[in-house]
């Protein structure tokens, strides 16, 4: 935990992250591994790097908890009369138990045989194939996201980005349409980054034919999360506390206007338009 935090800065507030451990395990049927505790306190719900999800078992948010805790089969037998799931589930005797998930809705999961400071992690993706790491929950996860291993079902951290965690709390989301404005998307992107500075980098792409791509950023100590979309559509996506709507409004409504652009359209994240930039009530999630 001491490498971990080091490495990746918890949030001075984290979410979700307090409870009953005792009436959790006995619900659970099993003992869990102190670094797992450790995390969750340190940590909370939230988000490494924008992919590997740390799941709680406590707060009431139907998309937290305990019921997290157990899972599925994902798909049926690969194989004609064969099982395909090498693992029992919980609570069956050594069955996986849940303990986060990816943004590509892979399962992270220990097998609960054992001592639970000794239980590995399993990825169980998706598509129903399984990769057994050797580590625990805790140096799992300082090993992925500081790329000192790598993974055939969840591929390697994306290199040249400093490791970063997002709190799961209530956000506010909004999309604004923009015209194209007469300046290149590098010169507007900066001075977007320029007007919301400080900021940190969060990944970006680009299509072969470089008309098309996108930049992720987040601030620094506001803790917002935007996407700028270059084109098809043009457009920027933020994420914020419900709290700083008013500020997030002048802020943003000002950086379009230096950027040589206007605000043609706003809507919540579900694509639902609004007439302006509504309440902060509108769409948290």
């Amino acid at each position: 935990m001491d490498s971990l935090t080091q490495l990746i800065p918890p949030p001075p507030e984290p979410f979700d992250a307090r409870g009953d451990w005792p009436a959790v395990e006995r619900e659970l049927g099993v003992r869990l591994p102190e670094d797992y505790k450790a995390l969750v306190e340190t940590y909370g719900w939230g988000e490494f790097c924008d992919f590997l999800r740390l799941r709680t078992p406590f707060g009431d948010s139907p998309h937290n908890g305990l019921k997290w805790q157990s899972g599925n089969p994902s798909a049926p037998p690969r194989w004609n009369g064969q099982e395909r799931h090498p693992y029992p589930l919980h609570p069956e005797p050594g069955g996986l138990l849940i303990w986060g998930t990816t943004t590509d809705a892979d399962r992270l999961c220990w097998p609960t045989a054992g001592d639970p400071q000794s239980w590995p992690v399993v990825i169980w993706s998706r598509d129903g194939d399984y990769e057994t790491i050797p580590k625990g929950a805790a140096e799992f996860l300082e090993g992925w996201s500081g790329a000192q291993f790598s993974s055939d079902l969840l591929g390697d951290m994306e290199p040249d980005l400093a490791p970063w965690f997002t709190t799961y709390h209530p956000r506010t989301n909004r999309c604004l349409r923009l015209s194209e404005g007469p300046l290149p998307h590098p010169e507007r992107l900066r001075m977007l980054r320029d007007a919301l500075a400080p900021t940190a980098d969060r990944g970006s792409w680009r299509a072969e034919d470089g008309r098309s791509g996108q930049d992720h950023f987040a601030t620094v100590g506001s803790d917002w999360q935007l996407t700028y979309d270059m084109a098809d559509p043009h457009q920027i996506r933020i994420a914020y506390p419900p709290h700083d709507h008013e500020r997030a409004q002048r802020e943003l409504t000002t950086a379009v206007h230096r950027m040589g652009c206007d605000i043609l359209a706003v809507s919540t994240s579900d694509g639902t338009p609004l007439t302006a930039w509504g309440l902060p009530t509108d769409d948290c999630s």
